[in-house]
């Protein structure tokens, strides 16, 4: 990562970028595309572009995976070259967020998911017996989760607590505007677990609407990067059901 950015540096840059956010009559059109190799080259055409590197016709579902991840990875590391020194290791963190859902599942004493085994330190987890991961955890770039490993639906809480720690107190008005974000995700994983099936995209919608509006009160303020990357975190989940629901039901192999 590179320091000495701003926060009107950041408030610039996010501004720009959210302004090429592919919005919702591109996303529809993309929706109905058929075929994955027709869904890619439709994508290429909108600000999407970036995110599909390193992606071609016949990628497969842990090529898509693998590109999700290394591009989250490296949305968070632009957004730390544009903020103050003091908020790089609070923007750090977020890199940790996408690793949540296969930590409880490691935690429940499942299996690595193939995609992450060229990492090591995946690799040393998910090959360790179950009894012994919570002691690697504590030893690696997860440490500050590994009080929950006992309580895999603590982890989520553990990951907000260290984000909280690690980002520095910027004023009244600029911790209720993280404080808010904070509230407006809670709020949105607690109604997303437990809506009925189909109800998915409209809870998606609604908090992107809360998102920007958030994005628009919190101007020159710190929260404005993490709304931005909580957006990004959207769109690349979008992104990535698009590109794998293509992949499951509409690919054609050929003998």
């Amino acid at each position: 990562m590179i320091g000495g950015g701003s926060l009107e540096l950041m408030q610039a840059r996010v501004q720009a970028r959210h302004g090429q956010r592919v919005d919702d009559a591109a996303w529809q059109q993309l929706q109905s595309t058929r075929g994955f190799g027709a869904l890619l080259a439709a994508a290429r055409e909108t600000s999407l572009r970036p995110w599909l590197a390193g992606l071609t016709a016949q990628s497969d579902a842990p090529h898509v995976e693998t590109a999700m991840q290394r591009h989250w990875r490296a949305a968070v590391d632009e957004l730390a070259g544009w903020m103050p020194d003091e908020w790089q290791a609070a923007v750090a963190w977020w890199a940790v967020l996408p690793d949540l859902p296969a930590l409880q599942h490691l935690a429940r004493g499942g299996a690595l998911q193939q995609f992450r085994r060229d990492d090591a330190a995946w690799q040393a987890l998910g090959g360790a017996a179950p009894q012994a991961r919570q002691a690697l955890l504590a030893d690696g770039r997860w440490s500050a989760l590994a009080a929950a490993w006992a309580e895999p639906h603590r982890l989520v809480h553990a990951w907000v607590a260290e984000w909280l720690r690690r980002a520095p107190s910027a004023g009244a008005e600029a911790d209720a505007a993280l404080r808010e974000l904070l509230d407006t995700l809670r709020r949105h994983f607690a109604a997303f677990a437990a809506a009925p099936p189909g109800s998915g995209e409209a809870l998606r919608r609604d908090l992107q609407q809360r998102l920007r509006r958030l994005l628009r009160r919190a101007t020159l303020l710190p929260a404005v990067g993490f709304v931005h990357l909580a957006l990004c975190a959207l769109d690349l989940e979008r992104l990535r059901g698009e590109l794998l629901r293509r992949m499951l039901f509409t690919r054609v192999k050929v003998a």
